[in-house]
């Protein structure tokens, strides 16, 4: 039977280590670049708000923390996970690359597309908005309406308003994707400069909540009404994941990373485990200060705490690092976000512009402008929280993929150098594997509505993926003619 030629990513377009003729990225990410968008994505707001509804869920302090701990060790599973795969591919676009090598292209493109189209964008403009949301403390005008629109276009259906607040939002998005146009090496600074202030600010935090005196150790054998049993114990591993999320981003720059063999898996495992080790801290601040009611009726913990220790003066400061938390992952989430689009265009799948690489900041800065405004769209919208929602169960599965094309990879390609191997193979990727089954499967039955709507904007992308495919063909036939 005749077959067609085989049409590789390389033959549509360089990689970033491919053609000199073409600009390319640039390795100048050092380690400590890496671990600061490992720790400065993953703690945005999460921390600050997720105990309340943690303990509302399980109902006593002790088993809170039983989820924090189990759910931050699922986290450095699959980072371990991670870093075998990111040391063996250093490409640029991270679960893109290693779903592409284990699967086929076409599951590295749905993850791309999920992650440009919904995922990645509704997290910054989640993150966008939260800013102004904290900012109002500051300028409540913020929170008033600048225009509502006649069209019942916002989120339920709603009339589309669009606050002051959104416009500082995307003028902040528009902002650091200036910042990281200039180059990897402009916003990884600023990245390791801003994630060091924060977490200067959460360790004062920590130890002003801790060695106030205004706390009480019996507040630890607490208990409150709660869901308890197994659905309690998934509701609560839910929000501490989310909280947690955002461990992966780094393997998404893997291409500007130097000497990335050796210093991805030391990111991923240093940053994992400082995130770790600053949440359960925080949490044992909060539960020394605050009483279980008190902070399940609280909708900003760090907040309430702080204002019983030290009042308006401790409520400020505390906003404060909260901004400076979300700027961070903000950053880092720009910073590293645009690699996916730049990776899926650099191998024909996605818009040919956003292969483009600045001859002189060496950034891909057509495909973080293409994402940045899009976030920004999402931004005024409204829509930004039920995207990111609905995209929470389709993501899932594709971070299930990635966890399972370690095993898929060591018997598709034994030959593949791989400078690290996860620790504890194959118990560490399956377990990791094991619990994000079992999260789909209590996510499905939670809530299958968003689940299904989901894995419906998924699959809005697979007739792109084979209109794409088409055009790649035609580009390699008028190479080749």
């Amino acid at each position: 039977m005749n077959q067609q030629p085989s049409i590789s990513a390389s033959s549509v377009a360089p990689h970033a280590s491919g053609s000199s003729a073409q600009p390319t990225l640039e390795r100048a990410l050092g380690v400590w670049g890496a671990v600061s968008i490992v720790i400065g994505t993953v703690i945005g707001s999460g921390v600050f708000l997720v105990p309340s509804t943690m303990i509302r869920a399980v109902g006593s302090v002790h088993m809170l923390f039983v989820v924090w701990i189990v759910a931050g060790l699922l986290t450095l599973f699959g980072a371990l996970t991670y870093a075998e795969l990111a040391a063996a591919m250093p490409e640029a676009g991270g679960e893109y690359v290693y779903l592409s090598a284990a699967y086929s292209p076409f599951w590295g493109y749905l993850y791309g597309w999920t992650q440009f189209w919904v995922a990645k964008s509704g997290s910054i403009a989640t993150l966008a908005a939260g800013f102004y949301t904290y900012l109002t403390v500051f300028y409540p005008v913020l929170g008033n309406a600048w225009i509502v629109t006649p069209f019942h276009i916002g989120p339920g259906g709603s009339l589309l308003e669009i606050h002051y607040g959104q416009l500082v939002a995307i003028a902040l998005i528009l902002i650091l994707c200036g910042v990281n146009y200039l180059g990897v090496r402009a916003g990884g600074g600023f990245q390791i400069f801003v994630t060091a202030v924060k977490l200067s600010l959460l360790v004062a935090v920590i130890a002003i909540g801790l060695f106030s005196g205004h706390g009480d150790f019996s507040h630890f054998s607490g208990h409150v009404p709660a869901v308890v049993g197994v659905s309690g114990f998934f509701a609560a591993m839910v929000s501490a994941l989310w909280a947690y999320d955002g461990w992966n981003n780094v393997s998404m720059v893997s291409s500007e990373i130097q000497q990335p063999q050796r210093n991805l898996p030391r990111a991923l495992i240093l940053g994992t485990l400082a995130v770790i080790a600053i949440y359960v801290l925080i949490n044992v601040a909060y539960f020394y200060v605050l009483s279980p009611a008190d902070v399940a009726a609280s909708h900003r913990v760090a907040a309430d705490m702080m204002s019983v220790v030290g009042g308006p003066i401790a409520v400020t400061g505390v906003t404060i690092a909260v901004l400076i938390s979300i700027l961070a992952a903000l950053n880092g989430s720009i910073l590293s976000g645009s690699r996916v689009p730049y990776a899926m265009a650099r191998d024909g799948l996605f818009f040919r512009t956003a292969a483009f690489v600045h001859p002189k900041f060496r950034s891909p800065g057509h495909a973080m402008l293409l994402l940045s405004l899009w976030s920004c769209i999402v931004v005024l919208s409204g829509w930004f929280d039920d995207l990111y929602n609905f995209v929470i169960f389709g993501s899932w599965i594709l971070y299930l993929m990635t966890a399972v094309s370690v095993i898929v990879l060591r018997r598709k390609n034994p030959n593949l150098k791989r400078p690290y191997r996860v620790v504890g193979y194959p118990f560490v990727p399956v377990l990791f594997a094991a619990v994000a089954v079992l999260l789909l499967v209590n996510t499905l039955a939670a809530r299958p509505r968003e689940s299904a709507m989901g894995l419906g904007m998924m699959g809005l992308g697979i007739p792109f993926y084979f209109f794409w495919k088409k055009r790649q063909v035609v580009t390699y036939s008028k190479k080749h003619s």
